[in-house]
């Protein structure tokens, strides 16, 4: 930060202090959606449910809450578009920390179920945002860069979640710990209204320097698209396109496979190797560390390619595969050896971390597409509508495992090993290069 000669006051750099709020968001999202995962193995009895339900009652929470995601995607993408990402990240966190905080209130299932549903509406704003405001604040060489600082906020989240849930649970009980952590999305909206106070072409403490460098790649990038008017278009429009049915296919494939561990790794922990509250904060942020480590890295990969002059369509389909690899790799191995590795936890620990590095490499580079393939009043759009069909995939996932785990968790694995393909192979085929070209507008 600094102070020009004439008294006008500068940030260089501002546009990661951005980015880096929002990646701060994320990780506030993940601890907020993720608590009643970690501690549901541990207070279902307190609602009256028996053991043998208790994995149907977390996926008809889950289902509440993934409906209520499912159609805050798509309505938030419009917010954002409409009132900017400013005041529309600000709603979305204030509504999610008020439906966490309602959690501590719950007496029953249904209570619990309406304030999933309330969380889930008001969190599902936090991608479209993150994703607009990339398309925004960034040229499109850096936007992988940009998506992988946010995105790896979701890993963090779960890095952080572990640990800090477990002891706040421990030690105060979970009523206390729903309060605690619903009170992070207020202290979050005080550096994120001061910071943030308008889009790059008007914020006051913008450098000449960084704003030529973000319009002047967004400007180049659009003249090499098109020439044609930008348009905003409707929903229906938007499905005329090859390009939006590839993301929001492929997203529906892929996205349901981390939500299958960010909903059930405790509870495979704990089924599977008998862990108490203590060893889940202990080793169940493991997998999300290397996740945090995946989105990073694919991220500058497919950066670094963009920047060597590859298409961006190219460099971001690249990473998609190799995250892909690694992905159905993984899930393979501990699908073939789940039964060996039952008095191994660190081996399926370690295979579960390649699987979510995998993942989080190919997701930021997935969740960046809209950005590249429209113009940016359709970006948040377009990203809220992959979100929709994320969650669309993730509610069957959800209702399924409890009942192909009731023997052993191996077709969870190979489940999970299936969907990976598939999503390649709609993102590869069903958007082109020559989509990219014809639609970016």
């Amino acid at each position: 930060m600094a102070q020009t000669q004439t008294g006008k006051f500068q940030v260089k750099g501002l546009r990661w202090w951005i980015i880096s709020l929002i990646g701060l968001a994320t990780i506030i999202n993940y601890i907020d959606r993720g608590a009643i995962n970690f501690m549901w193995p541990y207070i279902y009895k307190d609602f009256g449910i028996a053991e043998a339900d208790s994995k149907s009652t977390l996926a008809l929470i889950t289902t509440f809450f993934m409906i209520a995601y499912a159609i805050g995607q798509t309505i938030t993408g419009k917010m954002m578009d409409a009132i900017g990402t400013r005041l529309g990240m600000a709603v979305s966190i204030v509504g999610w920390s008020i439906s966490i905080g309602l959690h501590a209130l719950a007496r029953s299932i249904l209570s619990f179920n309406i304030f999933r549903f309330l969380l889930g509406i008001s969190e599902a704003g936090n991608w479209p945002g993150a994703t607009k405001s990339n398309a925004e604040w960034f040229p499109p060489k850096e936007r992988a860069i940009a998506q992988g600082i946010f995105g790896a906020g979701a890993s963090i989240g779960g890095v952080v979640s572990a640990p800090v849930i477990a002891a706040l649970f421990l030690a105060f009980g979970w009523k206390i710990t729903f309060l605690l952590i619903g009170v992070l999305g207020f202290l979050w909206l005080i550096p994120w209204l001061w910071i943030n106070k308008n889009t790059p072409d008007k914020h006051p403490w913008i450098t000449p320097e960084e704003q030529a460098h973000i319009q002047g790649g967004q400007v180049q990038a659009q003249s090499a698209k098109t020439e044609a008017p930008a348009t905003v278009y409707t929903w229906k429009q938007l499905l005329n396109f090859k390009s939006t049915w590839g993301i929001l296919s492929s997203r529906f494939f892929i996205d349901p496979v981390w939500w299958m561990f960010v909903t059930w790794l405790p509870t495979f922990l704990k089924e599977q190797y008998g862990f108490d509250m203590k060893q889940i904060g202990a080793f169940a942020w493991v997998p999300y560390f290397f996740a945090a480590v995946g989105g990073l890295a694919g991220g500058f990969y497919s950066s670094a390619r963009i920047k060597r002059g590859v298409d961006a369509a190219k460099a971001r389909k690249s990473a998609i595969t190799i995250g892909s690899v690694i992905m159905l790799l993984s899930l393979c191995a501990i699908a073939y050896y789940l039964e060996e590795l039952k008095e191994q936890p660190g081996m399926a620990i370690a295979f579960i971390s390649a699987t979510l590095f995998g993942f989080q490499f190919l997701i930021n580079n997935l969740q960046t597409l809209p950005g590249d393939y429209f113009h940016g009043r359709n970006v948040g759009t377009v990203a809220g509508m992959g979100g929709t069909t994320a969650v669309a995939g993730t509610l069957i996932t959800t209702w399924m495992v409890p009942v192909i785990t009731k023997v052993s968790y191996t077709s969870f694995f190979i489940m999970g090993a299936l969907m990976v393909p598939i999503a390649w192979c709609c993102i590869m085929f069903i958007s082109s290069k020559k989509q990219f070209k014809q639609e970016n507008i």
